[in-house]
């Protein structure tokens, strides 16, 4: 039954965001008063995710580490220049607004990256690697990146955001992975199905939870906002864009190409709206959970383009096998 449900989920996962978004916006009132159970909920999510992940996998990755860099750079240098930047010529005097497109590009990649990559035949040892060690970067990463960018213009806890970071992120991680490693392995098939379906529905409260907080920024549908939702899919895009540009200009394979679009484009966008919520003024949240409607609809259009360029290409060499034949 579980299995059934998780398979369900999967299909409807471009749906499930900005359905919870909705609801999120609709029960604000209601569902506002929970956002203490966001981190719990992720924490939740993370560790799922995480026993399918093992030290094994991350070390065979060291030994090419080059595409390894290559994804943390666009993660965490290029994509929060580029939202800095965004910021400052569309949103001048609005540095809420700047701060949510900074924090929404420097938050870790997402874990579902990991099923997106499965799925198009991608590097799963590099997505679980560039997963892991950007999971273990976040609690320094992400506050470091919030100071330099954006200095004093919006007050931040560093120290508290930290502390949630490791223990949203970094703690359950390495729950998981050490309880992959203690069981080698055997853990996943056994837990994996029964948890996965928890986790995505964990996934809809706490997008819901969210959206309640910044739901009257939300239920007003002006122009600004759809201004806003148009540059947050076009720095969601660009990602995609900066991770296949670099991975073909350095001549890797295509299991890599796939693996550096996913982890460079997607983000853990739920972590980014639970920490928005916490520790910044409700502004600040509203172009990370902007990002949350669009991120898996975006996936899915990365994928189809995947697809039919693999189509594209097999065509061709079938049409090559044929002619010399």
């Amino acid at each position: 039954m579980l299995q059934n449900l998780n398979s369900r989920l999967n299909r409807m996962m471009p749906l499930i965001t900005p359905t919870s978004i909705v609801i999120g916006v609709l029960c604000g009132g209601f569902l506002s008063s929970y956002t203490f159970l966001s981190p719990w909920l992720f924490a939740f999510m993370t560790f799922a995710g995480s026993i399918s992940l093992s030290f094994r996998d991350f070390l065979s990755v060291l030994r090419k580490p080059l595409p390894l860099v290559a994804c943390l750079l666009v993660l965490h240098v290029l994509m929060p220049l580029v939202a800095l930047l965004t910021g400052r010529l569309v949103f001048p005097y609005d540095p809420y607004t700047i701060t949510g497109l900074v924090l929404a590009a420097a938050i870790p990649t997402g874990i579902s990256s990991f099923v997106w990559v499965s799925i198009y035949k991608g590097n799963i040892a590099l997505t679980l690697s560039i997963i892991l060690v950007d999971t273990l970067l976040a609690p320094f990463a992400v506050p470091g990146i919030l100071s330099l960018l954006i200095g004093t213009s919006v007050h931040m806890d560093i120290l508290p955001m930290m502390s949630s970071l490791f223990g949203m992120i970094v703690v359950p991680s390495l729950l998981g992975m050490a309880l992959n490693e203690w069981t080698r392995g055997a853990v996943v098939p056994v837990w994996g199905p029964r948890m996965n379906p928890f986790s995505k529905l964990a996934m809809a409260m706490v997008i819901a939870i969210n959206g309640s907080v910044v739901a009257p920024y939300l239920s007003d549908i002006s122009l600004g906002l759809v201004g806003m939702a148009v540059i947050i899919i076009t720095l969601a895009a660009a990602g995609y864009l900066l991770s296949y540009f670099i991975s073909v200009l350095m001549g890797w394979s295509e299991a890599d190409q796939i693996a550096l679009i996913f982890n460079g484009g997607m983000r853990n966008i739920s972590a980014g709206a639970v920490l928005a919520v916490a520790y910044f003024p409700a502004p600040v949240a509203v172009p990370v959970v902007l990002g949350m409607v669009f991120q898996q609809l975006l996936a899915s259009l990365a994928g189809s383009v995947i697809g039919w360029r693999s189509r594209i290409r097999d065509q061709k060499n079938a049409s090559e096998q044929s002619s010399t034949l």
